[in-house]
């Protein structure tokens, strides 16, 4: 029988937007958008503590909404953090709410909270009717710099971070700057994390930036915090946007350094330990063995660590000395576990130098081990 091959042309808007303030009926951006997509209605959700932190957003939003064509079908609070991705009982209630209001392909989801918020909320809206328009706004430091502007939704399963999911480029992410400097300090440091490696994987000059400004990076005072963030995420969206693999095909994930480990020890602490945290302890991991293995010169370990440390990131957590039951050390099975989430061979990124990469697909365990041992005396940061 012949083969015939067809080739399907498909393009995305990814659309970013800075801002402050988007409910307000004086801010432009989120009317400007809806004026675009052209859709009849719309739902949102905000996550419960941001609701906390903003109780007059829920009065914000329906006067915004007058403003345009766009029916707000209603708001709803619902629980955030890890435990809203830990299976799929939000996902669930989401959809019986898209459902009794309406939402069709041509309507809105608005998503408002965290990361794990986020990911919930998008996997819902990106399986409701096949697609929903997805308008993400990130609260967090983490959301805002990475994950929000991301086209990646998913949720938990099988005990392993992210298993259940899909690629669906959202509609708009709108970063809001007031959400950041409402968070508690830990939560803002940490996503900080991920500005940090977006620069060593892809801009030399960027994280010469972090460098320069470590001290009101470290005291997250708000300008340097809000050209940090910005910066991270539009490095972020750039790749995804012009990196020629945006729903990752093929087994190169730059933007995935320090991610191996990062996962399994969230998993291995069964999610007490964040995902910025474990991330930090994963990229010091990974630029340690980057060095050590003779791949990058030997200064670039001392200076990531330097950088870590002064911004008050982890770079060592117990859990990468925890044992399985035949004495080998737990964390060195998320490599098969990473291999498998990404497919084919095992592709792990490791530095050159910062802005440089190259992809490696095989870890020893033997010098891994090492740079464990060797973060484990490292000085904790300020």
């Amino acid at each position: 029988m012949p083969r015939h091959d067809f080739q399907i042309p498909i393009t995305f808007k990814h659309r970013v937007v800075f801002t402050r303030n988007a409910f307000d009926a004086g801010n432009p951006e989120l009317a400007a958008i809806l004026r675009e997509g052209g859709g009849r209605r719309a739902l949102a959700f905000i996550e419960d503590a941001v609701a906390s932190a903003w109780p007059h957003m829920a009065d914000e939003m329906p006067a915004c909404f007058a403003e345009t064509e766009v029916e707000l079908r209603g708001i709803h609070v619902l629980p955030g953090g890890e435990p809203a991705k830990a299976d799929d009982h939000l996902v669930r209630e989401i959809w019986t709410r898209i459902d009794a209001a309406h939402i069709d392909r041509h309507s809105y989801v608005l998503a408002i909270g965290g990361g794990a918020f986020l990911d919930a909320v998008g996997f819902a809206a990106a399986t409701a009717h096949r697609g929903v328009r997805l308008l993400r706004f990130p609260t967090t430091t983490l959301a805002q710099a990475d994950s929000g502007v991301g086209v990646k939704c998913a949720i938990n399963g099988f005990g392993k971070k992210n298993w259940v999911g899909a690629f669906a480029v959202p509609f708009a992410v709108i970063n809001d700057f007031r959400f950041l400097h409402t968070q508690d300090e830990e939560t803002r440091r940490a996503g900080l994390i991920e500005a940090v490696k977006v620069a060593l994987v892809k801009d030399r000059g960027f994280f010469g930036w972090i460098e320069e400004n470590l001290v009101p990076l470290a005291a997250l005072e708000p300008a340097a915090l809000e050209a940090c963030v910005e910066k991270s995420a539009l490095l972020h969206a750039r790749h995804i946007a012009q990196g020629g693999d945006p729903f990752e095909t093929g087994s190169s994930r730059p933007l995935d350094f320090g991610h191996w480990a990062a996962h399994k020890l969230e998993a291995l602490t069964s999610y007490q330990l964040t995902h910025a945290q474990a991330v930090s302890v994963g990229l010091a991991l990974d630029t340690l063995y980057s060095s050590r293995s003779g791949l990058a010169p030997a200064s670039l370990a001392g200076r990531v660590l330097a950088v870590l440390s002064s911004l008050g990131l982890p770079t060592y957590h117990p859990a990468l000395d925890w044992l399985d039951a035949s004495g080998h050390r737990h964390i060195f099975a998320g490599l098969d576990e990473f291999r498998e989430h990404l497919g084919g061979d095992l592709t792990v990124l490791m530095l050159r130098d910062i802005g440089e990469s190259v992809d490696v697909h095989r870890i020893d365990p033997e010098l891994a081990a090492a740079c464990i041992d060797e973060l484990r005396g490292h000085p904790a940061g300020p």
